[in-house]
């Protein structure tokens, strides 16, 4: 069984906080007044952290959020991250911007790294998943007297907890605003989130009265989570809402949770038209492509699903694991990516 260097973990994680947490709301919340105002943040239970100032020394507990923080132009700031992005998981410069984070731990940063990291904020992207590493999360009076803020990516640290299924970005520009106030960011902010709303508004343009039982049944075939059992992506994870957005069905979109390990004969029985191979990058084109190749050959060949009608037909996406599941501005993209492979006439037409 091949497993994900980090979106893989990740789900791993979130398999583990199933019926976690508690208090959770899908409200994405507000952060921030004026200029020269207190900057607010809120945690999964609403807790609020409160910042005076600018911090100047973050740590990320994984890739997600450390991009986030790149995309915003505070890539300085950050003085480690856990779960560090495999080579080329970034798009441009933001690859060669990661390679400069110093990496606190391949997975879970351990609790006494993470306290004696020397860290102003630590952003969290596991939230009541997160196991702490080593020693266990820290507790709220460590932080404090280690003299470190911890505040959420709520996007994907409040997912397990939402009430309602996710279908809509909105708790990841909710977090691009948010993380953009704190780090005296906001113009820029607004810039990513303006950027993402012109995508999607545009797909929805085109897709979005299309009636649910019109709409394409889609696979999101988790390929670097093994073969063995596949990986559902379930209703209250982002890739949902991508998939959603995109005028797809999710076929476990009947799945309450984030990811869950389905047979596959739930997928046989479902039948989908489309299938994502979904991969993680590779670090080159060339292994990427390989990936992608793997991917395809090996639903072609298994017995359990050549049959499939996405298979017969060869209608298959070939979209990295990053931008579907992992939040972050990318999201947008994967929904036109989605939405322009499935309705092309209805997206080209949209954009005129």
């Amino acid at each position: 069984m091949r497993v994900r260097v980090w979106c893989g973990a990740m789900a791993a994680l979130a398999l583990l906080a199933t019926g976690c947490g508690g208090g959770g709301s899908d409200d994405p919340g507000k952060a921030g007044g004026s200029a020269g105002d207190p900057v607010r943040a809120t945690d999964c239970k609403g807790r609020v952290t409160t910042f005076d100032s600018t911090p100047t020394k973050i740590v990320t507990s994984n890739a997600a959020a450390l991009e986030l923080l790149l995309r915003l132009g505070v890539g300085d700031k950050v003085i480690g991250t856990g779960f560090p992005p495999g080579k080329g998981a970034f798009k441009g410069d933001l690859d060669a911007q990661a390679r400069e984070v110093p990496v606190l731990s391949k997975a879970v940063i351990p609790k006494e790294k993470l306290l004696g990291s020397g860290a102003d904020v630590f952003i969290d992207a596991f939230g009541p998943m997160n196991m702490g590493g080593a020693g266990g999360l820290p507790t709220d009076e460590e932080f404090k007297a280690a003299g470190i803020k911890h505040i959420s990516l709520k996007s994907t640290a409040c997912a397990s907890t939402r009430k309602k299924p996710a279908t809509d970005l909105d708790t990841v520009k909710a977090d691009i605003t948010t993380f953009g106030a704190v780090t005296g960011k906001s113009d820029r902010a607004a810039e990513l989130v303006a950027s993402m709303e012109r995508k999607v508004t545009s797909v929805q343009k085109a897709v979005g009265k299309v009636p649910a039982k019109d709409r394409p049944s889609y696979f999101f075939f988790d390929y670097d989570a093994g073969t063995k059992q596949p990986m559902a992506i379930c209703n209250k994870q982002i890739g949902n809402a991508v998939i959603t957005l995109a005028g797809a069905r999710n076929i476990f979109a009947d799945c309450a949770g984030t990811f869950r390990p389905v047979g596959w004969e739930d997928v046989v029985a479902k039948n989908p038209d489309w299938i994502q191979l979904a991969v993680r990058n590779r670090g080159s084109e060339a292994e990427t492509r390989k990936a992608f190749d793997d991917a395809r050959k090996w639903l072609e060949n298994n017995p359990a699903t050549k049959e499939l009608k996405a298979v017969k037909e060869g209608k298959f996406l070939r979209i990295g694991s990053e931008e579907t599941t992992i939040a972050g501005v990318g999201n947008a993209d994967t929904v036109e990516e989605i939405a322009t492979a499935l309705y092309p006439g209805k997206v080209r037409a949209a954009e005129q």
